[in-house]
């Protein structure tokens, strides 16, 4: 078990909701807007990033609650350890600073990937693969820190390196080589750990996948395509060799935030793009699987899944029940009905979610 005595306080339509006695499989249900994403929002936003909908601070506090708000949780820590206390939220008085305890102390966003990580399948992320290449690379970066906290940090300072850099190829005087040299160190040194930490994830989500069944859900082949050199040294020289052609342009054309997911189906050979609906749904389901099972290994972990078995079929929902039951993470579902899930009912705790209420069945 990750979570428990969990608590939204004027968290989106959540004015004060408690979830007690969790277990491994949890179960919201509900109408269409009663609140269930929301719950799953405060959860993930136990992870380092801006939560599962990517959304500003501000939007996330109850309109009744003058712009603050605050989710908490017990982190089980074993058998043999004290819970830890998380919490996240923020102050009405500091509007846009997100603030982080750990058993009270004050921390940062990134420290929290080292006490759970986080996954999740949202409806918003059916279109992936027709999205475009960033959508893919936040994605890779997203799963990238559930494995390894450490790669938020080199994505912060890539991103603060590449706007200095493309800053300065943008301006009307010619920027003073010293400087470009040492902004393109700095872009090097995060970048290549970027780079080969999404090289890193692609290669051990293909050795899961392909211990996996291919059936019933359909088995995707992932291929990391590098934007830029991978090595250090490599894109240092890469930056400054490229830096007539990168000013004549005003930005960077090479680096990993060029980087490119592939994902093609299987067996099939086709591009995941091109797949049916249906196809395109079991290959995310198959990913999220494979990396839930990379992230559980070391530290507690948690699995969103948003509306995820509406479009299964019986076959493929039971499947997907089996191996959640299997799994060594806590997993949270919801659904506008309680029908689909009756294969987990005997096992799962569930609440009815009704007007920013939770009410436990």
């Amino acid at each position: 078990m990750a979570l428990d005595r969990i608590t939204l306080s004027t968290f989106r339509n959540h004015a004060e909701t408690r979830l007690d006695g969790t277990r491994q499989i949890n179960l919201l249900v509900g109408e269409n807007g009663a609140g269930k994403t929301n719950v799953l929002e405060a959860l993930s936003l136990f992870s380092p990033g801006r939560g599962l909908r990517r959304a500003a601070l501000a939007d996330m506090a109850a309109q009744s609650a003058q712009g603050g708000f605050a989710v908490s949780a017990l982190l089980n820590a074993g058998d043999n350890g004290e819970p830890v206390k998380l919490g996240t939220g923020m102050q009405a008085d500091r509007p846009g600073r997100r603030i982080v305890q750990v058993n009270g102390t004050e921390a940062s966003a990134i420290s929290l990937g080292e006490w759970l990580a986080v996954g999740w399948l949202t409806p918003a992320m059916d279109r992936l693969f027709a999205e475009s290449a960033g959508t893919r690379r936040r994605y890779m970066d997203r799963l990238a820190v559930a494995i390894d906290p450490a790669h938020a940090r080199y994505a912060s300072r890539y991103e603060a390196s590449l706007r200095e850099r493309n800053k300065l190829l943008s301006d009307e005087r010619t920027p003073e080589p010293a400087w470009l040299d040492s902004i393109e160190a700095q872009m090097a040194a995060a970048g290549s750990q970027l780079a080969q930490g999404r090289a890193r994830l692609i290669e051990a989500l293909s050795q899961e996948l392909f211990a996996l069944p291919a059936q019933p859900f359909a088995r995707p082949a992932l291929t990391h395509i590098p934007g830029g050199a991978l090595e250090e040294d490599a894109l240092v020289d890469q930056l400054a060799s490229n830096r007539r052609r990168d000013r004549a342009a005003q930005r960077t054309l090479n680096g990993p935030h060029r980087d490119e997911l592939k994902v093609v189906m299987d067996g099939k050979g086709m591009p995941a793009a091109e797949c049916s609906t249906g196809e395109q749904k079991a290959m995310l389901i198959a990913i999220t699987l494979a990396h839930a099972a990379l992230a559980a290994r070391g530290r507690a972990s948690l699995l969103l899944l948003d509306e995820v078995a509406a479009h299964l079929d019986p076959v493929r929902r039971e499947a997907l029940f089996e191996r959640l039951q299997d799994s060594a993470t806590q997993v949270w579902l919801t659904g506008t009905e309680a029908g689909p899930f009756s294969g987990i009912a005997s096992v799962a705790a569930s609440w009815r979610v009704a007007d920013g209420a939770a009410e436990r069945l």
